[in-house]
């Protein structure tokens, strides 16, 4: 997610917040969206690795019945020639080119991991054309990699997601409304005879744990993308119902990823800035941020220095949507008018922080930036945070800050064990055996303690 690649800068106009800041998946979790995914990279200069993942061994290893019986590629073969000749299509009487029918045939498949068994729900499936049995898509929050294939002409069924993430679905994908149906958190549905609860997921604004209770007592619990707290123990849909199967979001399930808290962090990015205005006042502080998520960061800088968020507008008006108390009274218009700016997270760079530093027209004379994101972390600086040496090129450092809104490993232990799930499935970093392998050992071991 942070190995951007290089993009070539105009010397003549740049829009300093036109990098592309989607969160994509990791590699080995493209799920079959590869297309789509390559569509939005490729518009931004960056690429992203095509992998082959293959179903046969999940169903094996976590239990399931493969009613596909063998290898699922979900692969989606692109650039291949194709023949223009003509078939009659027998039950339409209407001829087929050769073209339409390769298509037909290469139509991606939804992964059975995101789809809810002994259900007609899919959750975060919108990238496979209209699903096979699928009559209810679920979102659990408005991140690219999880809603890529949402777009105005979506029609294939319902979308439930919560509240925050109704109103991004409109604004910023023109999603009719019509298809778009709100949950409340904490609120019970019954939704074909199901019922189904949406919980605060701890990640970004409006991202959901989907909990699924079927009418023979069955309860499974997608966690879509979220970070784990102790929080989490106290819903008492957790605490009093035993989780048949856990979809777990496992973007850190490895043991060399114990970062530590949001608030650590938060407290250790404000004592920096204090530090660089005292020692320069005429610093500007850039924060890159993905278009949903991060929001905690520079809203604690804001609040600590007594300082307003400068966001272009495309910014502010997705942070307005949020309704949060006193927000749209701490957002600037004018970058002049505070030191606080937020630029997408693709765009810290040397190359273009200096031209946005110049951009500034002299008002500022040194820049102090953040990256946040647990891909920064390191195991040899652990959770003492005033180890991280930050880069510095000239007049400009940026700080690279494990601040994550994913499950460190130890939180996803904690989760698993609080839960006891009788089945749990993987829902990133599974497309390679070894890396399942060892997320079920995991798994394993801590529901034996």
């Amino acid at each position: 997610m942070e190995k951007w690649e290089e993009t070539v800068i105009s010397d003549t106009t740049f829009d300093f917040h036109s990098y592309s800041d989607y969160s994509l998946p990791k590699p080995e979790n493209l799920d079959g969206c590869e297309e789509n995914l390559d569509q939005i990279c490729s518009s931004s200069g960056q690429p992203v690795k095509k992998r082959r993942l293959t179903q046969k061994n999940l169903f094996q290893l976590w239990g399931l019945e493969n009613t596909n019986h063998g290898r699922i590629d979900l692969h989606h073969q692109l650039g291949r020639r194709r023949s223009t000749s003509f078939n009659i299509n027998h039950k339409t009487g209407k001829s087929e080119t050769a073209t339409s029918l390769a298509s037909r045939k290469d139509q991606r498949l939804c992964p059975f991991y995101k789809r809810i068994p002994g259900t007609p729900f899919t959750v975060d499936a919108f990238c496979y054309g209209p699903v096979k049995g699928c009559s209810v898509y679920f979102l659990s929050h408005f991140h690219a990699d999880h809603y890529i294939g949402l777009t105005k002409g979506w029609s294939h069924g319902p979308i439930y997601c919560t509240n925050l993430t109704a109103r991004l679905l409109r604004i910023c994908l023109n999603v009719s409304p019509s298809f778009i149906c709100p949950m409340e958190l904490g609120t019970e549905y019954s939704l074909k005879g199901i019922k189904v609860t949406m919980l605060d997921a701890n990640h970004c604004p409006g991202a959901a744990l989907i909990h699924f209770r079927l009418p023979n007592g069955q309860c499974y619990l997608h966690t879509g993308d979220f970070r784990a707290s102790k929080m989490m123990q106290s819903y008492p849909l957790l605490a009093s119902q035993r989780i048949n199967i856990l979809y777990l979001d496992t973007t850190y399930c490895n043991p060399k990823y114990r970062f530590p808290s949001k608030e650590d962090v938060l407290e250790f990015v404000v004592g920096v800035t204090r530090r660089y205005l005292s020692n320069q006042p005429k610093t500007i502080v850039v924060v890159g941020a993905y278009s949903i998520g991060k929001e905690h960061v520079y809203f604690a800088i804001s609040k600590a220095l007594g300082v307003k968020i400068y966001a272009n507008a495309s910014r502010r008006r997705i942070l307005r949507s949020f309704g949060w108390a006193g927000i749209s009274e701490n957002l600037s218009t004018k970058g002049k008018d505070t030191p606080l700016h937020i630029l997408p997270i693709s765009s810290l760079r040397f190359e273009v922080l200096q031209r946005y530093l110049a951009s500034q027209h002299g008002q500022y004379t040194d820049m102090l930036a953040f990256r946040p994101t647990g891909w920064t972390y390191s195991e040899n600086i652990g959770e003492n945070l005033n180890l991280i040496k930050p880069a510095t090129k000239g007049n400009i450092t940026i700080y690279g800050v494990p601040y994550s809104e994913h499950s460190n490993f130890t939180e996803l232990q904690e989760f698993v064990q609080f839960l006891r799930p009788e089945k749990i499935i993987p829902t990133v970093n599974v497309g390679k055996a070894v890396n399942r392998a060892k997320m079920q050992s995991y798994f394993q071991q801590w529901l034996k303690a």
